[in-house]
């Protein structure tokens, strides 16, 4: 007898699912403001949408960087899965939203992803009921999982016209991970190999989000270690460039990218407009401890002067780290930098961040440079997590006014002044005005990247800038009322106890312990 095939439901027949995809966001300012000109944008929630079938779903995304904090009681409530997403130190957010949606609908799933989710596996499963450890396909098999292949898109494309909060620039992915291991990357802590896309999935891309003036490509490293492809990628934008698909492009990359004067011509002759490196410091010896090699191959000054020459602008970041470094040796480095018109200013500014599951983590935890109750979410970047070589009076008196480049402002001005004259026959109108909004960044962040977050700074609220002291964000505190059973959804998560040793919470997260990526189902705790 054989056997009877499995019934096949027709899709007309199948009910309508709803998904909510939100990008979970900490402000370094601790308030809750919205930053919608913050650049590049949040593109995950977009990526993660394409993994849904549109005939049978209705996806909607919401980005906390853009919109600020989601706290809309009805919106939460109505998913039928919601998605979460966000960087490391936004886990704590990840929690408040899961208590939001499960009060508002006990039967909702939460899938929760990205690097957080992937150094807290053990502690993730407890609370999600899908802690998502690999890439974004990955939620093909939660969605087939949960409701059945239907549900799943066959190929995951990005979901462009939910981005409501990228206007002009296409945001799209040629290729994954790093080929470098800095130890300071969460890309190192995790051990993912560098992987190039196929060209056709890159085209697929690039057409789905319609013709756009700019397009960006949000890699980890554009370059890579695969010079064909690396040129093949090249004649593909080439191409799509001609059709007018878009005008100009831009991408990141390594500092191993400028070795080679091919590459700009290359990159130039095909729109390249702009390219972002992490030249991190101008420190060689400082750059070799963090294992950032690439850095240290030619000097940094030649090389961003070569890119500008070539007629492409420069962007970077910097890192303090005061740590390993005085305040002095910090000051004199950005002396130099504003004092080199032939460069362009760092389009931001952070503190060295011991990521969780980093080999600088390791390090710093071995160390005992962490300080005492330090939470998860204090890894921001502006708040002093270790110890300091200075007096921590005096650093958070650097920190604070290093913010908005205090006693440096008269430097920058004179930079932007001496710069605009070396590159204005080399640079386009758009390319020197980047050039000059870097100092503007740099003098005045909030005013640059926020239209709500005055009204905080009117309040005069007061922040100490160290990990041990500065409170919890008003985010802590729920918006509106959710069940008792989540309480401890709003408590922060802290990474070192009142004696600077790891907190136990996280001893028996998965942090110790390396694990490859998995799908996880697990039954969340109440």
């Amino acid at each position: 007898m054989s056997e009877l095939a499995p019934i096949q439901i027709p899709r007309s027949f199948l009910s309508r699912k709803r998904v909510l995809v939100v990008n979970c966001y900490f402000d370094y300012s601790r308030e809750p403001i919205r930053r919608p000109t913050k650049f590049p944008q949040a593109v995950g929630p977009i990526f993660l949408a394409g993994a849904f079938a549109r005939d049978l779903c209705e996806v909607r995304c919401y980005d906390e960087l853009s919109s600020g904090p989601l706290a809309d009681e009805a919106r939460l409530a109505w998913p039928d899965m919601l998605v979460l997403t966000g960087l490391t130190h936004c886990f704590d957010r990840m929690l408040h939203l899961t208590a939001y949606a499960r009060t508002g609908n006990p039967k909702v799933i939460v899938v929760a992803g990205g690097p957080a989710v992937r150094a807290l596996p053990l502690l993730s499963e407890k609370v999600f009921d899908y802690s998502c450890l690999g890439d974004i396909e990955e939620l093909r098999e939660v969605i087939t999982d949960a409701w059945g292949e239907a549900y799943a898109a066959a190929r995951v494309l990005p979901r462009f016209d939910l981005g409501y909060w990228i206007k002009f620039v296409t945001h799209v992915e040629s290729t994954r991970y790093c080929n470098f291991h800095c130890s300071f990357c969460s890309l190192t802590g995790e051990g993912r190999a560098y992987q190039t896309y196929d060209l056709e999935h890159i085209r697929q891309q690039i057409l789905a989000a319609g013709s756009r003036r700019k397009l960006l490509f949000v890699d980890n490293n554009f370059y890579g270690n695969d010079r064909e492809h690396f040129r093949r990628r090249i004649e593909l934008i080439r191409e799509l460039r001609a059709t007018g698909q878009f005008r100009n492009w831009a991408a990141l990359v390594t500092n191993d990218f400028f070795n080679k004067q091919e590459n700009l011509t290359l990159a130039k002759e095909s729109g390249c407009e702009l390219l972002f490196s992490g030249v991190e410091s101008f420190d060689s010896g400082w750059l070799r401890t963090f294992n950032k090699l690439q850095n240290t191959s030619a000097p940094q000054v030649e090389m961003i002067s070569r890119c500008l020459n070539a007629g492409i602008i420069f962007c970077y970041g910097l890192m303090l780290d005061l740590s390993t470094r005085t305040i002095s040796d910090v000051r004199r480095e950005l002396e130099f930098i504003t004092g080199t018109p032939e460069i362009t200013l760092p389009a931001f500014i952070t503190l060295s961040i011991p990521i969780l599951g980093t080999p600088y983590f390791y390090e710093c935890l071995n160390n005992r440079t962490l300080l005492p109750n330090t939470k998860l979410r204090d890894m921001d970047g502006i708040t002093i997590v270790q110890k300091t070589l200075d007096p921590i009076d005096r650093a958070v008196e650097f920190v604070r006014g290093v913010e908005q480049f205090r006693g440096l402002r008269s430097r920058v001005i004179k930079h932007s002044v001496r710069f605009f004259k070396l590159y204005r026959s080399k640079l386009n109108p758009l390319q020197l005005s980047i050039g000059f909004e870097q100092g503007l960044l740099l003098s005045a962040h909030t005013l640059m990247t926020s239209t709500t977050a005055f009204g905080w700074l009117k309040k005069g609220r007061t922040r100490t800038y160290v990990s041990t002291t500065e409170p919890a964000d008003q985010t802590y505190t729920p918006a509106f009322r959710v069940d008792s059973r989540f309480e401890k959804y709003f408590q922060p998560t802290m990474v070192t106890d009142k004696n600077g040793n790891l907190a136990h919470e996280l001893i028996d997260s998965g942090l110790l312990r390396s694990q490859p990526p998995r799908l996880e189902r697990a039954t969340a705790l109440a």
